[in-house]
């Protein structure tokens, strides 16, 4: 009789993978934020007291903690930042494109024009407004932040990503309304080194588009026909925050 109950229904049929981390006061987070920035679950009301019987936690985090969602005045400034985005802005068709073979014989791999192309060669044109996801399977390094950093003996970062030709033909050519991907960092390591700036996620940002950092379990849903979802809390005036993501997949 009502539609988007028959709707919600039907798509319990697929399978709904979760995206995101799950964080605690012991989960990675950048080397630049400073100590005692994460203080999770702190008990500021606790059972026994006399007002009500029940306990009450505080949380204090970076925005950019785990797997988290940024806006773009997190890089550009004087941009728009967490209120501008509604609720509509959180749901995306999702497309898969993977390089993890490529960057498990190359951690260091930087995802090209051409490896954007062989996927749509395979599964169709990366449709408009989608969501577009790099699976490196480098969230099985999750919580080792040196795994996930890539750290060598000689203080280099070695890890896949983005290049900022394959930024520019997912917005540019195709129209995309937002990317992710499983690495600590939009840009892949040898393009942070080559530009000194992250080049890549300034690129984003700078479009107006939202991206989301440190995914998780992308091998787990189909490269193209899944839809995305994110959720972040509405706290006004944010540059990135902790975001909830999952997939309804084939």
């Amino acid at each position: 009789m009502y539609k988007l109950w028959n709707a919600l229904n039907e798509s319990k049929k697929y399978k709904w993978v979760e995206l995101s981390h799950p964080l605690n006061n012991d989960s990675p987070v950048w080397s630049g934020i400073p100590e005692g920035s994460v203080e999770l679950g702190k008990v500021v009301f606790d059972w026994g007291n006399p007002i009500l019987e029940c306990v009450i936690q505080t949380f204090k985090f970076p925005g950019q903690f785990g797997t988290h969602i940024d806006f773009p005045g997190h890089f550009i400034k004087g941009s728009v930042r967490s209120e501008t985005f509604s609720v509509d802005q959180g749901v995306y068709p999702l497309c898969v494109v993977d390089i993890s073979e490529k960057s498990k014989k190359d951690p260091r791999y930087v995802v090209t024009v051409d490896d954007i192309k062989e996927y749509e060669a395979q599964y169709g044109q990366i449709p408009d407004g989608a969501f577009v996801a790099l699976r490196t399977d480098w969230y099985k390094n999750w919580p080792d932040m040196n795994a996930l950093s890539g750290a060598k003996e000689d203080g280099s970062e070695n890890f896949p990503g983005w290049s900022l030709e394959a930024l520019k033909y997912i917005y540019e050519t195709r129209n995309a309304g937002a990317n992710g991907h499983e690495t600590l960092d939009t840009d892949a390591s040898a393009e942070t080194e080559r530009t000194g700036d992250l080049t890549c996620e300034r690129y984003v940002l700078q479009q107006g588009k939202l991206q989301i950092e440190l995914l998780a379990n992308l091998d787990k849903v189909a490269p193209a026909g899944a839809v995305l979802i994110a959720a972040w809390p509405r706290i006004e005036n944010a540059v990135g925050l902790p975001v909830r993501v999952w997939a309804i997949t084939e």
